[in-house]
């Protein structure tokens, strides 16, 4: 809260007279506390501003007034949530929904309403687009054999898209391509905030990582049945963890993560930035048949 520049309202003096004046109320809020973290743009600040703009203002013009100032958006001025990634209709008085949410962000984005049928033209059209989201560099989560992975969702029918989202590409390029696809898979991070930007009807499927199962279904689970998608889950073993390298597989590192962790959330680290993943890939490919089933079934009804 130190960063955070107190905003006062005071009566100014006749002249010289404002530019610019408005007739509808204001929402002032503080986006300097993101840190480029997409899953907390959104749960932190765009879905709180959303629902404080229906409580507050329900069925209403308003103006937003964004303050540059560092430090988390709901800690700035008491934007409201209801929890990650969720909005509470029984808490909004006109009963806004997350559905109301994902349709305003279809509004600023969609510019093209038949964008989804421009596929590039390297693709053959009778297969449904999967985008893996990709991890790169000492991040942790990383697809170690990702190439292996892009060759069976290939033989089994899919075109496949690499996406690896950077603070460099613009919201409305990400948009735009994961609202054309028809399937995503990813392991769990950050990046899978992008499920918000997936049609209705479309699949999606998390890989879950050891110890981050509570993460995944709170997080990107929610988002993806919130948004209508169809939502898999791929838990990996721990023959498929980094982790079994350096811990046994009796060892409560392995064995019981929540156990482990109990209440110190530091021990997520662990999980979080030490562990990658092998994905077994007979294992997979039922799921990615399964997943391509869905997908084709959809890209055809949808297009």
């Amino acid at each position: 809260m130190s960063r955070i520049k107190e905003v006062t309202l005071i009566s100014g003096p006749p002249s010289p007279k404002c530019e610019i004046q408005h007739k509808v109320p204001a929402i002032v809020f503080s986006a300097g506390g993101l840190t480029g973290n997409i899953f907390h743009d959104f749960n932190d600040g765009l879905i709180p501003v959303f629902i404080t703009a229906n409580s507050i203002f329900p069925n209403q013009d308003f103006i937003l007034v964004v303050s540059k100032a560092r430090d988390w958006w709901v800690n700035s001025v008491g934007i409201i949530s209801h929890g990650l990634v969720t909005i509470d209709p029984k808490l909004i008085p006109n009963s806004k929904t997350f559905t109301h949410f994902h349709a305003l962000i279809e509004k600023a984005y969609d510019q093209n309403q038949n964008q989804h049928q421009n596929k590039p033209s390297i693709f053959d059209p009778s297969r449904p687009i999967l985008v893996l989201i990709t991890r790169n560099g000492g991040v942790g989560r990383i697809l170690l054999n990702q190439n292996e992975v892009i060759f069976e969702a290939k033989k089994i029918g899919f075109n496949v898209i690499i996406f690896e989202p950077t603070p460099k590409i613009p919201l409305h390029k990400a948009y735009e391509l994961i609202h054309s696809i028809h399937a995503m898979i990813g392991v769990h991070g950050a990046a899978l905030t992008h499920t918000l930007f997936l049609r209705p009807g479309s699949v999606f499927m998390q890989v879950v990582p050891l110890g981050t199962e509570w993460a995944a279904e709170v997080c990107y689970e929610r988002i993806a049945r919130n948004v209508g998608s169809k939502y898999m889950e791929y838990k990996i073993k721990a023959e498929e963890s980094s982790l079994i390298e350096k811990y046994n597989k009796d060892d409560i590192v392995i064995r019981d993560p929540v156990a482990f962790r109990g209440s110190d959330w530091s021990k997520m680290n662990i999980y979080l930035k030490e562990q990658n993943v092998t994905l077994d890939l007979v294992r997979l490919r039922r799921y990615l048949l399964e997943m391509y089933m869905q997908a084709k079934e959809f890209m055809d009804n949808e297009g």
